[in-house]
């Protein structure tokens, strides 16, 4: 009896022992359960604070075909960055009108219901799209302190910085060092001296200038040198009087006769070749000299990058003092203050003169260095406009209104064909300037 009473006891003992250690192990299965499920939450939390990125589309329209490859490759690289700094998916979609229509497509497009969040225009026009309430002040963005003071001035109106400034450039007379050298010919500083250049290629075999008149905003560069050099030189006020409908175009009529050498000792069929085509023709050396800016080395130096390309100021008369090369902040970027994704347009201006990116944008496109964050070296053809500048032989870029400009390069197309003459293309540019005053009252 008291044998079966110790073994009760004991199994008693054994099975509270037995429960205890059952319900430890329950309470640590339940903490071990407790803290899967805390992670799985967390990690549920972390997946929700991941946002997908959000998407955008910047709508943006350049006047320069030409740079296309250059400007598409700095878009698909700002949409990275967006991406990668941002979270934003962004789609650029660049559109680059030929240089004849850009004018008129920018100007519809900003009438209706689809204008571009950002758009190039030059630097002459800023005040005009700024009075019709087409440009945002960029004053307060970080890219208005990287402006050289000389560049920003060509950019602003009324204190505002109303544009990133594009293409800074001098520019002139493109033409072929090497071809110069070996007919031991110096840079002319008077037509006279021109006349002489282009008898001396002559007589050694080579056509003088590069005629390219297809565009017709490559004839007008023979306007706005001739122009700028003779108003600069020796008629300072013609331009005001222009624009005070008390000036003509007869005034300055001795433009015509450097205009007139150029296209007598220039390449045929003109009106077939393209402002593109000319440059690489050039660069293959079927001319020695053209009437081209700087703008055009990139296609000039890729079809021969051999080329020792020089610029020099156009000779129009016997005064060396109207012999200027012109100094310009032409091309010009601006955001459109109404942009649905303004935030984002404003992020594109700023990254134009991005501290890393924008040296090779510009040096790709031979442009200017014109602000701080540029330390890129200039071309040679770049240094050597560059010297002429320094010496004073320069005149900044003449504001003419733009119907006038287009007018000039159609008239000089007509010129070259035979099918209007001087006195046609003078009667027609007074009409022209006075109309636009008009327009502008």
């Amino acid at each position: 009896m008291k044998k079966k009473k110790i073994f009760a006891l004991l199994m008693a003992v054994c099975m509270t022992v037995s429960l205890t250690a059952c319900g430890g192990t329950k309470e640590e299965t339940q903490g071990e359960t407790t803290q899967m499920d805390e992670m799985e939450e967390a990690a549920e939390d972390t997946e929700t604070k991941v946002e997908p990125a959000r998407e955008a589309e910047l709508n943006i329209m350049m006047s320069f075909p030409q740079y296309m490859d250059q400007w598409e490759t700095y878009c698909r690289q700002f949409e990275e960055k967006m991406l990668e700094e941002e979270n934003i998916t962004v789609k650029v979609n660049l559109e680059m009108p030929s240089s004849d229509q850009y004018e008129s497509v920018l100007q519809a497009r900003l009438t209706g219901d689809d204008a571009p969040d950002l758009y190039t225009l030059h630097s002459n026009n800023i005040a005009a799209y700024y009075s019709a309430g087409n440009l945002t002040d960029l004053s307060g963005e970080e890219l208005a302190g990287k402006i050289y003071d000389n560049v920003k001035e060509t950019v602003t109106t009324d204190g505002k910085l109303l544009a990133v400034p594009i293409e800074s450039q001098a520019w002139g007379v493109l033409y072929n060092k090497d071809i110069f050298e070996e007919c031991n010919l110096a840079a002319p500083d008077t037509l006279e001296d021109l006349q002489q250049v282009c008898a001396v290629l002559k007589e050694n075999g080579y056509t003088p200038f590069m005629l390219a008149f297809q565009e017709q905003w490559v004839p007008q560069l023979m306007t706005a040198l001739t122009i700028g050099g003779k108003v600069s030189g020796e008629a300072a006020d013609w331009l005001d009087k222009m624009y005070a409908d008390e000036g003509s175009y007869a005034e300055i009529s001795e433009i015509f006769d450097v205009i007139d050498v150029i296209m007598a000792n220039g390449t045929e069929r003109a009106m077939e070749e393209g402002s593109e085509a000319g440059s690489a023709d050039f660069a293959n050396g079927k001319a020695a000299m053209y009437v081209q800016g700087t703008w055009a080395s990139g296609t000039i130096m890729t079809t021969n990058p051999d080329m020792k390309l020089g610029v020099f100021p156009l000779p129009i008369n016997g005064n060396k003092d109207c012999t200027r090369v012109n100094l310009s902040t032409s091309t010009t970027l601006a955001v459109y203050p109404e942009s649905e994704n303004l935030e984002l347009a404003l992020k594109f201006a700023n990254y134009v003169l991005d501290d890393e990116d924008s040296s090779a944008l510009f040096q790709a496109c031979s442009f200017n260095p014109l602000a701080s964050c540029h330390n890129y070296e200039s071309a040679s053809w770049v240094a050597e406009a560059s010297e002429y500048v320094a010496a004073g032989r320069a005149y900044q870029d003449l504001v003419l209104p733009s119907a006038v400009t287009d007018e000039q390069g159609k008239l000089l197309q007509e010129y070259y064909v035979g099918s209007v003459t001087k006195e046609d293309i003078i009667k027609t540019l007074d009409e022209a300037f006075q109309n636009a005053n008009k327009m502008n009252q």
